[in-house]
């Protein structure tokens, strides 16, 4: 599973980042070597499980399920509406349980403080660099 997205640098520019798991297909070489030459830096979970990566994994299997998987797509710019027409549904269209059944779209724009609906199962695990420091 892969994701990629954009994040803004100190200095205002963009910059694309392809996060993924461990699998081989994203650490094999050939792979590697067209995201550094196009410029974009490439994330992983730390161990390959799932669970690291739950939002994105979430995510990915709403869409893929609910939205991408009743198109055929015949070309690049045919895939780039449909997945793009996909998000805005996701955002703007689909209630979510974990927000109280709002919108995305309308949390983020609005600030809207929502309780936390969701259960993380893994624990904290605090790193303790001096336990005698105060």
């Amino acid at each position: 599973m892969a994701l990629s997205g954009l994040f803004m640098e100190p200095d205002g520019h963009f910059q694309l980042i392809h996060h993924s798991d461990r699998g081989a297909q994203y650490c094999c070489f050939e792979y590697v070597k067209l995201l550094k030459e196009n410029n974009i830096q490439i994330s992983m979970t730390e161990n390959g499980d799932p669970l690291e990566n739950a939002l994105a994994e979430r995510l990915n299997g709403i869409l893929k399920d609910e939205y991408l998987n009743d198109n055929l797509v015949k070309s690049i710019e045919e895939a780039s509406k449909v997945l793009s027409r996909s998000v805005s549904l996701y955002n703007e269209d689909r209630p979510h349980m974990s927000i109280g059944n709002l919108y995305p779209s309308l949390v983020h724009e609005q600030k809207i403080q929502t309780k936390r609906l969701w259960k993380n199962y893994y624990k904290i695990k605090p790193t303790i660099v001096n336990q005698y420091q105060d």
